[in-house]
């Protein structure tokens, strides 16, 4: 599946979904980092590669902050604008959020 074929959810609904995004280091490749998405109940979602969207980030925003924390919270901003549809099925239907 492409980038272009994948349903995100609403950010609204992202927001409800999403408990943490933490920086962690890939687990096959070394000096790969990966944001990995954990749910509010501590439950991976899934992961983006942490250079792509700091790539991405500085295209969109002219550049990535030079203050960490502000750059960690526009990270987040932005895969919360990018959480895969198939990656949170299940946690939608819990939380009665899943439309049919």
């Amino acid at each position: 599946m492409n980038a272009e074929d994948m349903q995100c959810i609403p950010y609204e609904v992202a927001k409800k979904l999403v408990g943490a995004v933490m920086e962690e280091e890939h687990l096959h490749e070394t000096n790969r980092r990966v944001l990995t998405v954990y749910s509010t109940n501590d439950q991976e979602i899934c992961w983006f590669d942490a250079e792509d969207i700091f790539a991405e980030m500085a295209a969109s925003e002219g550049g990535i902050p030079k203050n960490d924390d502000e750059m960690k919270a526009k990270a987040v901003e932005l895969i919360l604008h990018q959480i895969p549809k198939w990656a949170v099925e299940d946690l939608l239907k819990k939380m009665g959020l899943d439309k049919k």
